[in-house]
């Protein structure tokens, strides 16, 4: 809310629209209800008007704060239906809930924002800003029990990335990231490590089904070790400084899009196996940055 003197001060989204009832395997979006939402210290500190893009980034921690309440909610329940997509992929209805939840949150409070989502595509706005989202990361492990899943929400200006959000609702971590202001794991600002050589190195991947097998060998060999403890959970860790690098050889634009911004703010590299600062390649790899190229190098092959 803006107050008397042109200043906008905390914003706590409602999660409206929405009813849970879990024993119903259709559920329904419903007349508007206020469920409590916990403030952030961010959201409490008054931003100007001007202030608009910090304005946007803090509106997308709470954002993904309800989102994960949401999939949490999900999570726990037997209730859960699963349907496949076109590609095959897994889609819950917490997937399309936690979407058009940000949507219309989006919508409500700036209206003229672009908006591209994994299930409902993309919304071309007026402004400069597109919010970028996929509601449940690791839909897979979501549906199997495993705590891994996060909530992505990204922000871009004029085409740039200039926030993002991971929230893992089940492993009790968020982080985010604004341009110029560092990452921050749980209310603690993270920093890449400092590791410079591949012995030893932490390398995560997603799966290992579209790596080539020279590149495991020669990683292995190199002395990086490889666990598969991918989708955004493992930028996380490269973001926080327990692993050194993750590889991801298929992906979407929601899949990445916070990711820039998290990984460089933690004073780290993003790009794609091309080498090009890029969320739109369909493929992209993070690092603390003094292994990025022998990484990249290696998994390169094929």
């Amino acid at each position: 809310m803006i107050n008397t003197a042109g200043v906008l001060c905390h914003f706590t989204p409602a999660m409206r629209y929405m009813q849970f009832t879990h024993g119903e395997q259709n559920q329904k979006w419903s007349t508007p209800i206020v469920l409590p939402v916990k403030r952030s210290p961010l959201i409490e500190r008054c931003t100007t008007v001007e202030d608009s893009r910090s304005a946007r980034a803090a509106l997308g921690v709470e954002l993904a704060r309800s989102a994960g309440e949401i999939a949490r909610r999900w999570f726990d329940t037997s209730a859960l239906a699963v349907e496949s997509k076109q590609d095959g992929s897994p889609v819950t209805q917490a997937d399309r809930e936690i979407e058009q939840f940000i949507r219309a949150e989006v919508a409500q409070h700036y209206p003229d924002d672009s908006f591209l989502g994994e299930e409902f595509g993309e919304t071309t706005g007026t402004s400069k800003y597109r919010w970028i989202v996929d509601p449940i990361d690791g839909t897979k492990s979501f549906v199997h029990g495993v705590p891994l899943y996060a909530n992505l929400i990204a922000l871009e200006e004029d085409g740039t990335i200039v926030a993002g959000v991971i929230n893992l609702p089940s492993a009790e971590v968020l982080m985010h990231a604004e341009r110029g202001k560092g990452c921050w794991k749980n209310g603690k600002q993270v920093h890449v490590s400092d590791k410079t050589e591949l012995d030893g190195a932490y390398v995560m991947a997603t799966w290992l089904e579209d790596w080539h097998p020279d590149s495991i060998v020669d990683l292995q060999s190199a002395g990086a070790v490889i666990r598969t403890w991918g989708d955004a959970y493992g930028y996380m860790m490269v973001a926080s400084g327990q692993a050194e690098a993750i590889v991801d050889y298929t992906t979407q634009a929601y899949d990445l899009a916070p990711m820039p911004v998290i990984i460089e703010e933690a004073g780290g590299m993003f790009t794609s196996l091309d080498g090009v600062r890029e969320i739109n390649g369909g493929n992209g790899i993070a690092s603390n940055g003094a292994v990025h190229d022998s990484v990249l190098k290696i998994v390169n092959q094929g």
